[in-house]
């Protein structure tokens, strides 16, 4: 098992990962589940993904396993002296086995190798179990909120916001 920098080449496999666990039939087989509160199959589309993957300061860490396929990613993008961290992604049936722990670790790690002083997220705010399993890994809640907007990638089923969670290093 290895955590490596994702390529252009990744995307198709990428993108199959990160709608799979948030969005979908094939998601509600994990915990992490977005399917519920957003309507639509797409938390992300190859080209929106591709043009991630080319923005300065923004990489996505890979999972794979020991036949090179992917199960689980990140995405991680350089804010100032901050690290945001977002679209945390293991494959449903994978999912408890530290999985996500291990692509965490490799994001405080990539965080402070960036010189970030901290690493920040959104939650959807109903999403306890969620938000209490990133406070078990040291995140807390600032008090900040975002709106969720709807788009291309999903329409909201219910009024829902995001929390802000940060850890510092």
């Amino acid at each position: 098992m290895k955590i490596t920098l994702a390529e252009i080449k990744d995307v198709p496999e990428m993108v199959k990962l990160i709608n799979g666990a948030y969005r979908g039939e094939e998601s509600k087989k994990g915990w992490t589940t977005e399917a519920e509160m957003v309507a639509g199959d797409l938390r992300i589309n190859e080209e929106s993904m591709k043009v991630l993957m080319q923005t300065p300061g923004t990489v996505f860490l890979k999972y794979c396993n020991d036949d090179n396929k992917i199960e689980g990613a990140v995405f991680l993008q350089k804010r100032g002296q901050k690290l945001y961290l977002g679209m945390l992604s293991v494959l449903p049936f994978l999912q408890t086995k530290g999985i996500g722990k291990k692509l965490m670790a490799a994001a405080d790690l990539y965080a402070k190798e960036q010189h970030c002083s901290a690493v920040f997220m959104r939650v959807i705010s109903v999403r306890n179990e969620l938000i209490a399993w990133y406070e078990k890994q040291g995140y807390y809640k600032t008090g900040e909120t975002e709106p969720f907007t709807d788009g291309i990638f999903g329409t909201a089923r219910y009024a829902i916001e995001f929390v802000v969670m940060q850890k510092e290093l």
